[in-house]
């Protein structure tokens, strides 16, 4: 467990006047004739020292790598436990360094005074809400309405997605509502029974966020994207869509004499990055004019009858270590020579369970990379990789998503993988109060992290097999029994179709991304779209990999250039051409950056498309 302490570190890099008094409640969860209900309303006004994009909290603050402090650590307002989730998002998805662009080349860090609403959302037949939460600046003209509509990335909260929607849709005066998408951060103590309530503060009773089902144990930690027995990956869509339907009702509250605002008379677009992204394209397939536009980043999205994602994530929990010892120069952190023994005998391991061939450590590692090689990840991929491998973050989401995919509750993984808090020790216990309150804030809805960490039940039997847990994993996307089954009907479930015609979709894609490979996603879905008559534009991006937070570390830097700006750019350009049809959609194109290594970032080192080339900024 001590090894996990260092790696939840650098996870959670990946990771006034305000009030909290609930307004209206919905009395009955589910749909109406006239669209889904909402309950849990909040309406909040952040303006003066606390506005909406940053929380008053500014370009230095969201830098620093001390949390906003809560006065009473186990106790945190609503307010504190708001300002610390929207730091920690800050910092789990863009690159904020000094000389990193971001608000000055790219993107826009300005105070935005306004309001937020938010309430509990659940698509039809689903166990568990989501939560939904929209920000109406007050810059939003009633006359021009605009609605930017986003998901979370990864299986982050509810703010998940504020330095990509936020930053964008503020700044142009649009409203932006977002969801988490059935994922989240609302952890469960299992030991305490205590959850999270509407305005992120812990509880033991009331309207809990997520409560999980009766859990075969009563110990440990429950999460909502593993055990809230529904299979968020599949509503992703319909998560989407519903926050921008609560965002029309929003503006109805906001803006009363206005009223009603639809779909048809406020302009609307649809926007996210890595799972988010693959909310987007979920969401394109909906019918209805719901959305104008649609731009996704780094998409996680399967294809029918290609292999799914899970399959890929659970072969690189097992061969990467091995295989990457087949490559040189590899990116810092994490530090290779440290982790290069254990690689090593991941190797050896391997070729005892004649899963690789070769009979030294260089010819194993070049098996296992050939395998990765024939699964399509590139190497620049595989390079990019070492980071997730290094801390262990394959085996994390494969046990995750594994049970999400099965709608297994909390204590019932057929892999027998769970979660706890740990003690100062590392080693697994009850959680104290003080930490329990951070994790709504700082959680980044797939532990390790935030002093929660994956915990392997089958000790007994991988003292015998050490690769026997991975080796379960792996099964439960290959095999036949009637847990694979299980887990492999919600995989279907996942699998994305082809968007509705005549709408404008961008798709972004790194070549480097070594977490959601766009040979494995982007490369498979846009060839579907096209062939169903989408209106689609795809820019592939050299020198880019999935997290831009990891720039903050030198050797990254040197190497990569950060994502989000081509999100902006493609957003500018979309919008451009909503408003006025002149202004073309953007067209497919291979970009060829330049990293900025040790100097300021310059616009024209980005060659972003459609803008013509200039020197400097």
């Amino acid at each position: 467990m001590n090894i996990l302490r260092p790696a939840a570190l650098l996870w959670a890099m990946l990771p006034l006047l305000s009030g909290g008094t609930a307004i209206a409640t919905a009395a009955t969860p589910g749909h109406t004739d006239e669209g889904p209900v909402f309950e849990q309303w909040r309406e909040t006004q952040h303006r003066g020292s606390d506005e909406l994009l940053t929380a008053g909290l500014g370009i230095e603050a969201l830098r620093s790598t001390s949390a906003p402090a809560f006065a009473r650590p186990a106790q945190p307002t609503a307010d504190e436990a708001r300002r610390r989730a929207i730091w920690s998002s800050w910092r789990g998805i863009a690159d904020l360094t000094p000389g990193g662009g971001f608000g000055d080349v790219y993107g826009n860090l300005q105070a935005a005074p306004g309001r937020e609403f938010s309430a509990y959302a659940r698509v039809p037949g689903a166990r568990q809400p989501h939560r939904v939460l929209v920000q109406v600046p007050d810059s939003f003209d009633p006359a021009h309405a605009c609605l930017v509509a986003a998901a979370s990335s990864g299986s982050r909260g509810i703010y998940g997605a504020i330095p990509v929607a936020g930053s964008w849709g503020l700044a142009h005066g649009c409203a932006v509502a977002y969801t988490d998408k059935g994922a989240g951060s609302d952890y469960y103590d299992l030991d305490a029974r205590a959850g999270f309530q509407a305005d992120g503060t812990p509880a033991t009773q009331g309207a809990l966020a997520f409560v999980p089902g009766e859990a075969t144990t009563p110990h440990g930690i429950a999460f909502k994207h593993a055990h809230s027995g529904d299979n968020p990956e599949a509503d992703w869509g319909r998560h989407l869509l519903q926050a921008l339907q609560f965002g029309l009702q929003a503006l109805d509250r906001a803006y009363p004499r206005s009223a009603p605002f639809t779909a048809a008379n406020t302009r609307t677009l649809g926007v996210g990055v890595s799972n988010g992204g693959g909310a987007v394209l979920r969401a394109a397939e909906i019918d209805g004019d719901w959305f104008d536009a649609m731009v996704a980043g780094e998409p996680n999205v399967s294809v029918a009858g290609a292999p799914p994602l899970f399959d890929f994530v659970t072969q690189a929990a097992l061969l990467m270590p091995c295989a990457l010892l087949a490559l040189d120069d590899l990116p810092q952190p994490p530090l290779q020579a440290q982790l290069a023994p254990a690689s090593a005998q991941r190797c050896t391991t391997l070729k005892s369970a004649g899963q690789v061939q070769g009979d030294d450590t260089a010819a194993q590692a070049r098996s296992a990379r050939q395998q990765l090689a024939d699964a399509g990840l590139g190497e620049d991929a595989l390079r990019a990789g070492a980071f997730s491998t290094g801390l262990d973050l394959w085996r994390a989401i494969a046990a995750t998503y594994a049970s999400a995919y099965g709608r297994y509750g909390a204590g019932e993984h057929p892999c027998a993988y769970g979660f706890s808090a740990t003690g100062a020790d590392g080693r697994p216990g009850p959680a104290p109060a003080g930490l329990r309150s951070t994790w709504w804030s700082e959680g980044s809805g797939i532990p390790p992290g935030s002093g929660v960490v994956l915990v392997d039940g089958n000790a007994a039997r991988s003292a015998e097999d050490p690769l026997y847990g991975l080796n379960c994993l792996r099964a439960l996307g290959t095999g036949d029994s009637a847990d694979a089954r299980r887990v492999r009907a919600g995989i279907a479930e996942a699998a994305a179709r082809a968007p509705r015609r005549g709408l404008p979709i961008v798709v972004i894609h790194g070549l480097h991304d070594g977490l959601v490979p766009i040979g494995m996603t982007s490369d498979r879905y846009v060839p579907l779209a096209r062939k169903a008559g989408a209106q689609i534009a795809y820019w592939r991006v050299d020198h880019a990999q999935h997290f831009d937070s990891l720039l903050a570390f030198p050797d990254y830097r040197k190497r990569y250039v950060p994502l989000l700006p081509y999100m902006f750019a493609a957003m500018d350009q979309v919008w451009a051409h909503l408003e006025d049809p002149a202004h073309a959609l953007p067209q497919d194109a291979l970009v060829q950056p330049t990293p900025r290594a040790e100097a300021p970032l310059l616009r024209g080192q980005l060659s972003i498309p459609g803008i013509p080339a200039t020197p400097g900024r």
